[in-house]
């Protein structure tokens, strides 16, 4: 296509127009998406419903398409209204000015991670319910707020609420990935976030001497045993090719704290880590082995977490569950090349999992750089539609499941 048609398509017009509400973090505003999407409902004649799960500022939006069968478990197609931080300076386009190049590159904050997405479905929503379509289960469409903050405004609190458990959902679309190859990426699964300090106290004195049970001896036994335990994750993953990053436990440092000047010796050193739990550790054992390890260091030493998430069970995708049969059915039938993966980092698909509900996190995007969070995120216009065509049959399938 020429970069007039792309400029002039309907669907790319809604995309850019959503691109272009800077609902960035640190402090978004969602009223502007909130109208944004108010005007879609109603191009649509679909009724929309607005939700706030934790305060007055933090949004869930959800549109309903209801199905022949209502009865029916319904179907739930999410995605985030909010974006990341940007700094314009570092961008070769305005970083909410949702340009079109001569590529027919589309670029602003949130094109991949995950306004693409949202706009996706309710462009196939759009198509199926200009073609006559009517299919056996309801859908509905939400539009959270606070996924990049890790849900806790948004998602999270919403499953917990009576409007949540009133929509019936009984399985979920969210976010994936961009696939710089041919292939596509569906997650069915996350590992468990830990993000953890250790406080370590030690004896203090002054830097002159070779005073016992030093803070710094005990930072440094820590330190050895995590990082031990990564380069063990890291040769896993550089000897078995069939692995990806979401099937290893990740360790990384992310903080170090304490001191007081340098000739002193302090009485407390801190050390953060940010630690990715593989979906084969056990976490009790994984624990016990921190507390250990604490104790071996010379005590003294506090754990405390940020965030412990729980094991949360993937989605089957095996002949158990007539969901992944479906869209497995329907991405055959385009021809798409998939791949089952657990997710590198964390969406709001693992809240619908901890409730109990199957889900899947997928973003039509192959043939197209990883750019979230990064500079110039951009995604075709052309990748765009072809997804909006993607998604058609995919939510055609899934909510045709008897």
């Amino acid at each position: 296509m020429s970069s007039k048609s792309w400029e002039s398509d309907e669907e790319i017009k809604y995309f850019r127009e959503y691109l272009r509400i800077p609902s960035v973090h640190p402090d978004p505003d969602y009223e502007p998406c909130l109208e944004f999407l108010r005007r879609q409902a109603l191009q649509l004649e679909l009724p929309l419903a607005v939700h706030y799960p934790f305060d007055a500022d933090n949004p869930v939006a959800v549109i309903t398409w209801q199905g022949l069968k209502p009865q029916l478990p319904a179907l739930l197609l999410n995605s985030h209204m909010d974006v990341v931080p940007v700094f314009a300076e570092n961008w070769t386009h305005p970083p909410f000015g949702a340009d079109i190049d001569a590529q027919g590159r589309i670029f602003a904050r949130g094109t991949q991670d995950m306004k693409c997405v949202g706009m996706q479905y309710l462009a196939a929503i759009r198509a199926l319910k200009r073609n006559g379509t009517r299919l056996k289960r309801t859908i509905h469409i939400s539009f959270v707020a606070d996924e990049e903050m890790g849900g806790r405004r948004g998602m999270r609190p919403f499953v917990e609420t009576e409007e949540f458990r009133a929509l019936n959902v009984g399985f979920g679309l969210d976010e994936g990935l961009a696939s710089p190859t041919a292939e596509f990426a569906v997650f069915y699964a996350e590992r468990s976030v830990w993000r953890m300090t250790f406080k370590i106290s030690g004896t203090a004195g002054h830097g002159s001497l070779l005073l016992p049970n030093t803070a710094g001896e005990k930072l440094h036994y820590l330190l050895d045993k995590m990082m031990k335990l990564r380069r063990q994750q890291v040769a896993r993953l550089e000897n078995n090719p069939e692995l990806t990053i979401g099937d290893v436990t990740t360790i990384n440092l992310t903080r170090l704290g304490g001191g007081v000047q340098s000739n002193v010796v302090p009485p407390q050193l801190t050390a953060g880590f940010d630690v990715r739990l593989s979906l084969d550790v056990v976490h009790e054992e994984f624990l016990a082995q921190l507390h250990s390890w604490m104790e071996e260091a010379g005590g003294g030493i506090e754990l405390e977490f940020d965030q412990k998430h729980p094991y949360v069970p993937p989605t089957a995708t095996d002949d158990s569950n007539p969901f992944w049969l479906a869209f497995k059915c329907a991405t055959d039938e385009l021809g798409l090349d998939v791949r089952p993966q657990i997710f590198t980092g964390g969406t709001d698909s693992r809240y619908l999992r901890k409730s109990g509900i199957g889900a899947l996190g997928f973003s039509p995007m192959n043939n197209t750089p990883v750019l979230l969070h990064d500079h110039d995120e951009w995604i075709g216009a052309d990748t765009y539609l072809k997804g909006v065509q993607i998604y058609v049959k995919i939510i055609s399938n899934l909510a045709n499941v008897d």
